[in-house]
């Protein structure tokens, strides 16, 4: 099983790094405008192999992705110091625009999994370079809040003394500073989360959920201040989201495809949990209504976020 990445800056290395520490997929192929640096992180990783699965990596050009099941798209600028996901659009839109029609043209049936950030408005730039070759919504994904949904379970689990996999509760929304912690939403080993609190005797006040919040929705900010980029976190979760697809696992994931609408605001793309397997996106799971007023509101308000920098840019174009 093939795996093609496209662009090898810190994310797209950091995932094939980590595909080939969990051993997903067989072959890997790294293609970048930079050449050279494809070449050594394909190297790099590649003397790796040994202490690790016995998969094949290389460096190629886009008619090597020929064949390919699932294609990540890490292309593009990194985010700066101070900068939003959202000033990245313009810089990025353009790249996307040469990016993903080549990519097509070789690999017209492989799963794409956008990593590129802004990761829901690239998603939905994807989409539509998508469609234009024929290619459905369903096998455009994007990242989403997979890793912020991993954040909020870690640092949740943490301040409980509960392993993170057993806490159960999503990051929804933009990847970015509207998303919205679904606290509501939140089991522990299938208990809401409240009534296991109490069975704890553990105190949840609003100014520890205040805590737990900024450190899920301020992460970017705080680790690329202190090293400049961010990428084991998300290297992980791509490996887990290609992981899924390649073994047609059918699991629940806050990635990001179009939707037709959520809480009123239609045509747009943002992280909700999906039913994802081997063609892709299988479903969008509609959010609960036990969902509170609050958090609904939050969640029109993410997705109107989008919705203006969408319209943004099809007026600059």
């Amino acid at each position: 099983m093939k795996i093609g990445i496209v662009g090898t800056g810190f994310v797209g290395a950091t995932a094939a790094y980590a595909l080939v520490m969990q051993g997903i997929g067989r072959e890997i192929v790294l293609v970048d405008k930079n050449t050279a640096r494809a070449e050594a992180e394909a190297n790099d990783i590649f003397h790796a192999v040994p202490f690790a699965n016995p998969l094949n990596i290389r460096a190629g050009g886009y008619p090597d992705l020929a064949n390919s099941r699932v294609i990540i798209l890490a292309a593009g600028v990194n985010q700066q110091p101070g900068e939003t996901r959202l000033q990245l659009l313009t810089r990025n839109a353009k790249i996307f625009g040469e990016v993903v029609p080549e990519i097509l043209r070789y690999a017209p049936n492989a799963v794409l999994v956008v990593a590129t950030n802004p990761v829901d408005i690239m998603t939905h730039l994807t989409a539509q370079f998508a469609a234009r070759q024929g290619v459905p919504s369903s096998r455009v994904i994007g990242s989403g809040t997979t890793l912020d949904t991993a954040r909020f379970r870690v640092l949740l689990g943490r301040f409980l003394g509960v392993d993170s996999q057993h806490v159960h509760g999503y990051v929804v929304g933009e990847h970015g500073d509207s998303e919205v912690l679904t606290w509501s939403l939140v089991t522990v080993g299938g208990i809401p989360l409240q009534e296991f609190c109490e069975r704890r005797g553990i105190t949840l006040d609003a100014t520890i959920k205040q805590q737990i919040d900024e450190q899920v929705r301020r992460a970017a900010y705080h680790i690329i201040s202190g090293k400049q980029a961010t990428y084991y976190g998300i290297g992980s979760a791509l490996a887990r989201i290609v992981d899924v697809i390649l073994s047609d696992q059918r699991s629940i994931l806050s990635v990001c495809t179009p939707v037709d609408e959520v809480v009123g605001v239609r045509d747009v793309t943002l992280a909700l949990p999906h039913l994802l397997g081997g063609s892709g996106v299988i479903e969008t799971l509609s959010l609960p209504l036990s969902l509170s007023d609050e958090e609904e509101e939050q969640l029109r308000k993410s997705a109107m976020v989008i919705r203006t920098a969408i319209e943004s840019l099809s007026q600059q174009s």
